[in-house]
Parts: structure tokens; sequence; C-alpha cells
């Protein structure tokens, strides 16, 4: 009996996607060479090599590296235009993805304060606005993600921002990064308390390289809606019942999880997505970065139900979780419009707007 396939028409909501791992290399191959970075192969095929997975397994801090050229490439206001309206167009174009959310960290290119800050966030919104305006089909969303290896100090200005820019499209605030043995999750509560009473919503990675006691921490000091990967929860009951009973949903992202080798085999990527169904945790499918990669979202549906971790009924209910989870429709919008009359009228002034600094 054929396996049931997801109509291609149907729209797709997408909640973790970073904007380092998600333009085309060719794209970011004309954005360097348009911005006269020196890259280390005048190859393009050596270059997409260079920023891209493909079907190699790498470790997770070799996945993390690869950031580092892209983050260099988009690091001016004119790149970080180009780089969020290719993503949210091209997802729609190929993935027929309606509702996304792009992360990514401003402080990360802003050549390290050589770059206002203010620019670099006014350009985000500019491009998310130009792909709206060019795709009234799509609703997206830019959340800011602080990082474990900064300092309390560039995190508490990065989430600032966030709240400065929450009428302008930020709808959220995550935290992500390498393992940094002195981060601790408690030290962030009061930080992320001023976040959620600003409106804004909370998605914070954990469970991905730590294990389910990283997951019952994040949890208990900053009330996250929603926690990015978080598979390692399967591991520990008492902590998938927080999940449960909290209405938390993991942002599960299959094809990264095995490529860094966070988790090592379909078999156990299998073993944890059941264990966690099973046990009423809610979970909507991501991609992390498609094109870093080079799996889309509906590549990733594909590949789950190939190798049986989700029924297609299941799938579909991940689906259902995604549009509901996200935090597009509750972003604030000024006047409350929120007709798409309204929308427009925000949108449009949002491209004249010409920021202060």
């Amino acid at each position: 009996m054929p396996r049931p396939k997801l109509d291609p028409r149907t729209p797709l909501t997408e909640l973790h996607v970073h904007l380092g791992a998600a333009v085309t290399p060719a794209i970011m191959w004309g954005i360097a060479h348009a911005q006269g970075i020196r890259l280390p192969t005048k190859d393009y095929w050596a270059f997409r090599d260079l920023i891209t997975v493909g079907r190699k397994q790498r470790s997770f801090q070799a996945y993390l590296d690869l950031f580092h050229w892209t983050e260099l490439i988009q690091s001016s206001p004119i790149a970080v235009e180009r780089s969020v309206y290719e993503v949210i167009g091209g997802a729609y174009r190929k993935n027929n993805v309606t509702r996304l959310e792009l992360r990514f960290n401003p402080m990360k290119r802003n050549r390290g304060g050589e770059q206002d800050l203010d620019h670099i966030i006014a350009a985000a919104v500019r491009g998310m606005d130009r792909a709206v305006l060019e795709y009234p089909q799509v609703r997206a969303g830019l959340i800011f993600c602080l990082d474990r290896a900064f300092s309390f100090e560039l995190n508490e200005i990065i989430a600032a921002k966030a709240i400065a820019w929450r009428d302008r499209g930020v709808v959220a605030v995550d935290i992500a990064g390498p393992v940094e043995p002195s981060f601790r999750f408690a030290d962030y509560a009061g930080l992320f308390g001023q976040v959620r009473r600003a409106g804004l919503g909370v998605t914070v990675h954990a469970g991905e390289t730590g294990g389910p006691e990283e997951v019952r921490q994040a949890i208990e000091a900053l009330e996250p809606t929603r926690i990015g990967h978080g598979v390692k929860a399967a591991l520990d009951t008492r902590v998938m019942d927080m999940l449960r009973e909290r209405g938390i949903v993991l942002e599960v992202c299959v094809s990264s999880n095995l490529n860094t080798r966070v988790v090592r085999s379909f078999a156990e990527m299998r073993n944890l997505v059941r264990r966690l169904t099973d046990h009423g945790v809610r979970i909507a499918l991501s991609t992390d970065g498609p094109e870093m990669l080079r799996a889309y979202l509906r590549d990733e549906i594909a590949t789950v139900l190939r190798h049986d971790i989700l029924t297609f009924e299941e799938v579909v209910r991940s689906l259902e979780t995604a549009r509901e989870a996200s935090f597009v429709d509750r972003a604030p919008v000024p006047g409350g419009a929120r007709d798409g009359a309204g929308s427009r009228r925000r949108r449009d002034a949002a491209i004249a707007l010409e920021v202060e600094v």
C-alpha cells in the first residue's frame, strides 16, 4: 500500500530557521563579491561546500563553525536586508511556507560594533517587509538570538533591542550558541521576564547537545512557550511531563540533529520522537537551516514519513501545532490593526521609515 503524501499545495509553517543557514549559496556568493569580502576560495563549488553540510555528517561544533562565513558575509545592512528578503520569498516559492519565523543574532552582523546595531535591525525589517509585500499570502516574524558565549551585558542589549522593535516585526527572543560551562539559564530569569511582559514570545535552545536536565532548567528558569530541538527531553519522563503539562512545543529539526551527530541514527531519532509523541508532548517540524543542510521543510516531512518517525496523521498534527504555536499572529501591531489593510499600512510605513541613530 503506497504511503500517503502531503498535498504540495498545503500551506506550511516553519518556526525554527537561522538566517545564517537559510540563504542559498549562490545568493551568498553574490553578496560576498558585491561587498568585496575576501573569501578563502575563488571557486563557487568549493565555496558552496564551505558553507553547507550536504550529506556529510559533522560534529556539533563543526556545524557551528560553518556560521563563521555566513555571518561574516551577512555583516552589513545591505547584506542582511537581501538575506531576509531572499529567505522569506524562497521559502514560499519552494515549499509554500506561508508563516515563517526567522532567527538571528543582530550583534553577530555588526562587525563587533563597527556597524550600528539599529541599522542592522532596520535592514532585517525592510527585507521582511519587502518579501511580505511581494507575497501577501505570507506572514513572517523575526526572532533575536541571545548567545551563551556572550556576556550578560551584551545579551541584555539584544533583548532590549527586541523589545524596542517589537512593533516592527520582532516577535520573540531565543538563546542559542555553543556549550559554555559557566552559562546558567537561571541568570537570565529576570531578563526573560521582561521580554515576556513586553509581549514577546520566548523560545530557548535546549535538549540538543544537552540532556533532559538542561531542558528542565530552561523550563524552570525562563518559562518558554517553545523549545528549540529539545529531543533529549525524551530521556526523562518527568521532563516530558513538564513539557506536556505546560503545553510547551518542541521545534524538532530531524536532519539537523542527524547531520551534527547530536542524534546518531534514524533509529535513535525514531525512538526519541516516538517517546515524546506517545507521552503527549507537542512537536513542530522545522529545518534549522534549509540551505546549509540542503534539506527543505517538505524534505523533512518526507524523511520523517519514510523512516516511520511519525505517522501521516501525526505529521498533519505537527503542522497544525506549528501554526498554533507561531508567535507571528500574536505580534503587537500599532493601533491594534489585524486586518489585511492594517497589515499593509504597517508594512508601507516600515519601508518608508528611516531609523534615527
